[in-house]
């Protein structure tokens, strides 16, 4: 059942729904043994910002790996036994509409419930397609990213369509987690595609990436693609 682009609670069904999604059908092969790192920007001292675009959200084909994209922002990986899942809570109904379609553009199938206070959790099934992004993600208890992390347009897509904020002409991009070397390390990612930003801490509205002025929220449009049709106008960064 559709959710309202109000944010309401939806009423009828009972929850959590299950989304249709793609077939995953014979891509799963190919994906089998995918690194959860990809090289994702330019080597180091590329400064010409025109090159970013090749990894753009629109080059290359999506993949599980992507996913790392969430952990960035506010979403959290668990393990249980050989297998693993992801969840993170948005605080509206676009939100989960787009989550779960560009997670079954990846094979991940995805349900959502209410979280109360017109926020909902998406979360993926128990599976083992996600255990790699797991292991790369976790230390014991506690979840960071892994060394040599990289940000690309994929990746920055799920977590703008999890956690972006729009506040014209800035974009806020929420973290998760309370370790500032985990922030550290998501900055240092940002920077390295053109998208320096300034961290806002918890008592400033953060904790927070607040991707400032008309010049990167350009730069982030071209990365993270066209909106999504669930999206509202408003919500996505555009490239004028």
């Amino acid at each position: 059942m559709p959710l309202s682009g109000s944010g309401e609670t939806p009423a009828a069904t009972p929850l959590p729904v299950t989304f249709p999604v793609p077939d995953p059908a014979g891509s799963a092969t190919r994906r089998r043994g995918e690194p959860v790192e990809r090289p994702a920007v330019p080597e180091r001292g590329v400064t010409d910002e025109r090159q970013l675009v090749f990894f753009g959200a629109e080059t290359g084909e999506p993949g599980v790996a992507d996913l790392a994209g969430l952990l960035a922002g506010p979403g959290e990986v668990h393990r249980m036994g050989g297998t693993a899942r992801l969840s993170v809570e948005v605080d509206a109904a676009w939100r989960v509409h787009v989550l779960v379609t560009e997670l079954g553009r990846r094979g991940v199938r995805a349900t959502w419930e209410p979280a109360g206070d017109r926020r909902y959790s998406v979360r993926t099934a128990y599976t083992r397609t996600i255990v790699p992004l797991a292991a790369a993600w976790l230390r014991g208890p506690t979840q960071s990213p892994p060394p040599g992390f990289q940000l690309d347009g994929r990746r920055l897509r799920l977590w703008l369509a999890a956690a972006g904020v729009a506040e014209t002409p800035d974009f806020v991009l929420q973290l998760g987690g309370t370790d500032p070397d985990r922030w550290a390390a998501v900055g240092a990612a940002l920077h390295a595609v053109g998208l320096t930003g300034e961290l806002l801490a918890p008592d400033a509205g953060g904790p927070a990436y607040r991707i400032a002025g008309r010049r990167r929220s350009a730069r982030l449009a071209e990365l993270v693609g066209e909106r999504p049709d669930a999206a509202p106008p408003g919500t996505w960064p555009t490239r004028d």
